[in-house]
């Protein structure tokens, strides 16, 4: 990209962060579109972006707005939308209402009440069949290429990438993974990338996707060599990729270095789902808008927590940031931590639209004790499960 369109996307995220209140030119002035308390006197640093090979760097001297920013009226707050409820598919589209109701006594999520009539979600109808209408539920399907399972999916089970990303993991593991993904209805299946080729031959034709991760679980790898594993991924059968952002570039005011990164993953993966991982635990609050916002710019579908991997998972709060800064057009996966029915509702009450979990299965059943899928047979970190216990893995 050239190095005028790279000062543009810096600059417009740099004057988002302003109007949201992260950032300020005069210290002594409340952030606009927010306020903040006049008691508290954020340190100003500079934020420097490099740009392409030859080094060149421009800076704008700005100040932290701090952890009294509140958002302002144009902001909009809670799910998509600003409804209570509302959801955002892949992609940008709006669905029907997500949950929105109280847990029952067992703690299973509740099913939706017009599963069993409404769109398959095929788009053979372009979404204009009603209730009943639709020629290939008529015919025994939930949607295109998905035969009717023995029981009745629910709305969050559509929304979970079933996931097993533990470096021990091992064939049969995955192959478990696949059939609960199959039973279920999951969204996907999220494997390592060597294991893609198994699970799609695994999944074909059930309309479970296979997801990957890419860069992970550092992010640090090259842009090109992060294009060369989505490329590779996308070959061996992958519909999704999560990639980790550049945690070390995003930390140090290099937005140009990020949206590259992200920019190159993208270019490589037109035509599937893109989620960014943001590894929010090592972000402050301002990074974590930064690289919400370069995520968008950069045309990615989904912004993601976390990696499973890190010193910590998804929290409401980081949601609900995350949903206020990509507003309704981008999805917000949370991942990390979510361990029974209870934290999925709350997850999606903040805005989440996808949910990453190795405990999907109890969350979907109400079971006790939420055990990652990989734990039920093994011990060991399976990842997107829980936070990290003294660096050594869940």
């Amino acid at each position: 990209m050239r190095e005028q369109e790279l000062r543009k996307v810096v600059e417009e995220v740099v004057k988002a962060l302003a109007q949201k209140g992260l950032l300020q030119e005069d210290r002594g002035t409340a952030p606009a579109g927010g306020t903040r308390n006049p008691a508290v006197t954020p340190p100003t640093r500079p934020i420097a972006t490099t740009i392409g090979t030859a080094g060149k760097v421009f800076s704008s001297e700005w100040s932290l707005g701090g952890p009294s920013f509140r958002p302002g009226p144009d902001v909009p707050v809670g799910h998509p939308a600003g409804k209570a409820g509302s959801a955002v598919q892949p992609g940008g589209r709006a669905s029907r209402p997500a949950l929105g109701k109280a847990l029952p006594a067992g703690g299973a999520l509740p099913k939706d009440e017009d599963d069993e009539e409404g769109c398959s979600g095929c788009r053979r109808c372009g979404g204009k069949s009603g209730p009943g209408e639709c020629p290939l539920q008529a015919s025994g399907a939930d949607r295109f290429g998905v035969c009717r399972p023995t029981q009745q999916c629910s709305k969050v089970a559509r929304m979970v990438d079933h996931t097993l990303l533990k470096a021990n993991a091992t064939q049969e593991e995955v192959a478990s993974l696949c059939e609960e993904a199959r039973s279920y209805c999951f969204a996907s299946v999220c494997v390592n990338p060597s294991y893609v080729p198994f699970a799609s031959q695994l999944l074909r034709g059930s309309g479970v996707k296979v997801c990957t991760v890419i860069g992970f679980p550092l992010g640090s790898t090259t842009s090109t060599v992060k294009a060369i594993e989505a490329r590779d991924a996308i070959a061996n059968g992958a519909e999704e990729i999560d990639m980790v952002v550049n945690v070390g570039a995003l930390k140090s005011g290099n937005d140009a270095a990020v949206f590259s990164d992200i920019r190159a993953v993208r270019e490589a993966t037109r035509g599937r789902v893109l989620k960014v991982i943001l590894e929010t635990a090592l972000l402050s609050r301002e990074e974590k808008v930064r690289a919400c916002l370069l995520s968008k710019k950069a045309g990615a579908d989904f912004v993601k927590t976390s990696t499973g991997f890190s010193t910590g998972g998804a929290t409401v709060e980081d949601v609900r940031l995350m949903r206020e800064t990509v507003g309704p057009a981008m999805g917000v996966k949370a991942s990390g931590g979510i361990r029974d029915a209870k934290a999925a509702q709350a997850m999606i009450e903040a805005g989440a639209t996808r949910l990453g979990t190795s405990a999907s299965v109890a969350i979907v059943t109400g079971e006790a004790g939420g055990a990652p899928s990989g734990e039920r047979r093994a011990t060991g970190a399976s990842g997107d499960d829980a936070p990290r216990r003294g660096g050594k893995g869940y």
